[in-house]
């Protein structure tokens, strides 16, 4: 079986508190995108589970790998037959785009869906929830409100039909840890259920997402792709949950030089 796991945008986000257990607590917009990785997982006699990649370098142990240890879970409650996944991998890492949650939900979908396991929505999303916090909106893929540590999911009349997207991550990595370390957790003078209602040309300076001032002190290069978004005609430019990427809305097709991104840089264009 091959299914394509798509990449997601995170339009807002806003980091509401620090609970007791470790996570936070925030609020946020998930948005797919046509950006895709390409999995395949077939079924082999040996009853194990062989694991190969190709495209960006994975690297690691293959037990550590999302879409490895969501057939472990489902394995642990299914009987399920030994299978030889490839993962060839195009969505960059640490880059906000939650690629290795949507392999990690494609694969829950694709083994439910192959060997015919019958698994309800509802255990088939806690599943997901449990691999990775944004696991469980790509079994859903569409505009969702997201609260809680971003397992709590709420359907979005969102649409941004017509709209360009110019996306750039550069090579850095901005670590988790990092990311949070340079935020102050408040609630917003306006809930962003709220700001996300306004039209698209108004999101710039209402609908934020909280990293960026911490993240733009300290990696200037980063800060400098959303000012360069903005001069190319942008209308709307933010980063990309906690990792390196921004992405900017355009009117038009936007039109841009490779100069104009860090060397290196992954860039990519869609229209949604």
């Amino acid at each position: 079986m091959i299914v394509f796991p798509n990449a997601k945008i995170n339009i807002g986000l806003h980091i509401l508190r620090k609970r007791d257990d470790g996570y936070h607590e925030l609020e946020t917009v998930f948005y797919p995108l046509k950006l895709r990785d390409g999995l395949e997982f077939i079924e082999n006699r040996t009853g194990e589970v062989r694991f190969s990649n190709s495209g960006i370098e994975v690297g690691g142990r293959p037990e550590d790998n999302l879409v490895v240890k969501a057939y472990r879970m489902l394995a642990a409650d299914y009987t399920l037959p030994g299978v030889d996944i490839h993962l060839h991998k195009v969505i960059p890492f640490g880059a906000g785009l939650g690629g290795g949650s949507s392999d990690a939900a494609f694969m829950l979908k694709g083994l439910n869906d192959f060997f015919g396991l019958n698994i309800p929505e509802q255990k088939l999303l806690s599943s997901a929830a449990r691999l990775g916090a944004d696991c469980a909106f790509f079994l859903k893929n569409t505009p969702l409100f997201a609260s809680g540590a971003g397992e709590k999911l709420e359907p979005l009349p969102l649409s941004l039909a017509g709209w360009h997207l110019l996306l750039v991550k550069p090579p850095v990595v901005v670590g988790t840890k990092e990311a949070y370390a340079g935020v102050l957790p408040g609630k917003p003078n306006v809930g962003l259920k709220e700001a996300i209602r306004l039209s698209v040309n108004n999101w710039q300076g209402n609908v934020v997402n909280d990293f960026e001032t911490g993240i733009f002190q300290r990696f200037p290069e980063i800060k400098a792709i959303k000012e360069k978004l903005i001069e190319r005609g942008a209308v709307y430019v933010s980063m990309s949950g906690s990792g390196s990427s921004v992405f900017g809305l355009f009117r038009n097709e936007p039109i841009w030089r490779d100069s104009d991104f860090p060397e290196g840089s992954f860039i990519w264009s869609e229209i949604f």
